[in-house]
C-alpha cells in the first residue's frame, strides 16, 4: 500500500483511508470482522505491525535522507527542495507540498535535519520498530 509513498505529500484525510484499509486487511487476516467487536489495539498486537502514519512517516523522512547527502548540484535535489517563485498561484489555499509534509514529520519527531547527513545516525532517528 505504501509503494511510492514517499513522494507524497499526506493530508488527514489520505491518512485516514490508509489506515482504515490497513485496518481492513489486518481484520480478514486474522479472521475477526467489525461485527466482532475486537479492537484495532488487540488485532495490531496479535499480527505484530507499526502503524501506517508512522510507516508512511518513516518512508517520507527516509527517502529525505537520501535527497539531502545528494550534491547540492543533483537534479533530484533542484526538483525536490528548490521552490520556483515565479509562478502564479490561484485563489484559496496553497497546496500542501512535499517539503512542507517534511517539516512536519521533522518537527512531529522532533529530529533536526541536519541529522540526515550522517546515514548511521539518520536511520536510528527515523526508525519504526515493529511491535
Amino acid at each position: 500500500m505504501l509503494y511510492g509513498a514517499e513522494c507524497w505529500p499526506t493530508k488527514r484525510r489520505h491518512v485516514q483511508q490508509l489506515s482504515v484499509a490497513e485496518m481492513r486487511m489486518l481484520r480478514w487476516f486474522c479472521g475477526h470482522t467489525r461485527r466482532d467487536r475486537v479492537r484495532n489495539e488487540v488485532i495490531r498486537d496479535r499480527v505484530g505491525v507499526a502503524p501506517i502514519e508512522e510507516k508512511l512517516t518513516q518512508h517520507r523522512l527516509r527517502w529525505f535522507g537520501h535527497v539531502q547527502r545528494r550534491p547540492p548540484e543533483a537534479p533530484v535535489r533542484n526538483g525536490v527542495l528548490e521552490l520556483v517563485d515565479n509562478v502564479k498561484r490561484g485563489r484559496g489555499r496553497p497546496k500542501l507540498t512535499w517539503v512542507e509534509s517534511v517539516k512536519r514529520d521533522l518537527k512531529d519527531w522532533n529530529i533536526s535535519k541536519e541529522i540526515a547527513l550522517d546515514r548511521s545516525a539518520w536511520r536510528l532517528a527515523i526508525n519504526v520498530p515493529e511491535p
